[in-house]
């Protein structure tokens, strides 16, 4: 019987498919539900205020859509995941952990992979044949994300949109793709935009609701999704561990810089948006990106679902002045 498998972050989605399961990323269901309820929610259940949204988001999301199982990545994602997974177990939620390995390490993944494989009832070439399928649809993204820097067909809004829905392609691969293949086809047909100023975007996707809308008005395009395009798996790999050893998020800032230096080369990036998240464990990554990347870099912090507040928003509007 198929089950629908919440999780708080990538990991080998291909194990689930091969299963015949529905996986849903909990951070889409927040983020495109109602926010700012699941929030405060949480809250109510007793979520101290001092805990990022997205921890809070996906608790309550896990309850909307009454999880058969959450999988919980508990290695190479977020420090509170441990004790959200807790709580949820606590609630009566079937749950599973998934450590991506810290060191990069081929036998340690291939040990991950294969405890979910074991658990979901589904053998190794079942899980490559599901990655064959999904990797159709990744293809078709990598192409759609070349229309957002190179010929100028796609914004950056729309390239957020796509590739940070590749994480669980919707629970529905087939129908994403059948909507993907219709956005090209008009996407296809549009005038090239060129704009004022050339940005990419570092970070976790963000939790404000029109950043994107907000810097085009201000004539800025975002041509660069740093995490988002890592979630579509951009540097396709035949075999399953060599693609997950490929992804930069869950392992160091080295991995991910390393990606960033070359795609703002390519993308002639002009000027960086790096979000953070607040009381999260990844504001300190954000130092070091500042550092080692010798471009106008601006730094967001974001704390609940809603829309760009005053104060960023001057700090968006004096940003793009000086370098737009």
């Amino acid at each position: 019987m198929s089950k629908t498998i919440a999780f708080t972050t990538s990991f080998p989605v291909e194990v689930v498919f091969a299963a015949g399961h529905k996986p849903l990323d909990l951070n889409n269901v927040f983020v495109t539900g109602n926010a700012p309820e699941h929030v405060y929610n949480a809250e109510l259940k007793g979520f101290p205020r001092t805990i990022c949204s997205w921890i809070k988001g996906n608790y309550h999301a896990a309850h909307s859509i009454k999880a058969d199982e959450v999988l919980g990545v508990v290695q190479g994602d977020c420090a509170n995941s441990q004790s959200l997974l807790e709580i949820l177990a606590e609630d009566g939620f079937k749950i599973w952990h998934f450590s991506f390995p810290p060191e990069r390490d081929r036998a340690e993944l291939d040990r991950e992979i294969r405890k979910l494989e074991e658990h979901y009832g589904v053998s190794r070439s079942q899980t490559q044949k599901a990655k064959q399928r999904l990797d159709q649809i990744r293809l078709k993204l990598a192409e759609l994300d070349r229309w957002t820097w190179k010929e100028g067909l796609v914004s950056g809004l729309e390239n957020h949109y796509w590739l940070v829905n590749s994480s669980d392609f919707q629970g529905d691969p087939d129908r994403f793709e059948e909507e993907l293949d219709q956005f090209m086809k008009t996407a296809a047909r549009r005038d090239p935009f060129k704009p004022r100023l050339r940005l990419a975007y570092l970070g976790v996707p963000p939790i404000y609701k029109d950043l994107y809308d907000t810097l085009h008005k201000l004539g800025g395009e975002i041509v660069f999704n740093e995490v988002q395009r890592q979630f579509a798996m951009p540097t396709l790999q035949e075999d399953i561990l060599d693609q997950y050893l490929l992804y930069t998020y869950p392992y160091s800032i080295r991995e991910r810089l390393e990606d960033i230096k070359t795609q703002l080369s390519l993308r002639k990036i002009e000027a960086v948006v790096s979000y953070t998240q607040s009381f999260c464990h990844l504001q300190i990554d954000n130092i070091l990106l500042k550092r080692h990347i010798p471009l106008p870099f601006l730094t967001l912090e974001g704390d609940q679902p809603e829309a760009v507040d005053s104060r960023t928003l001057l700090r968006l509007e004096s940003f793009m002045e000086v370098h737009g």
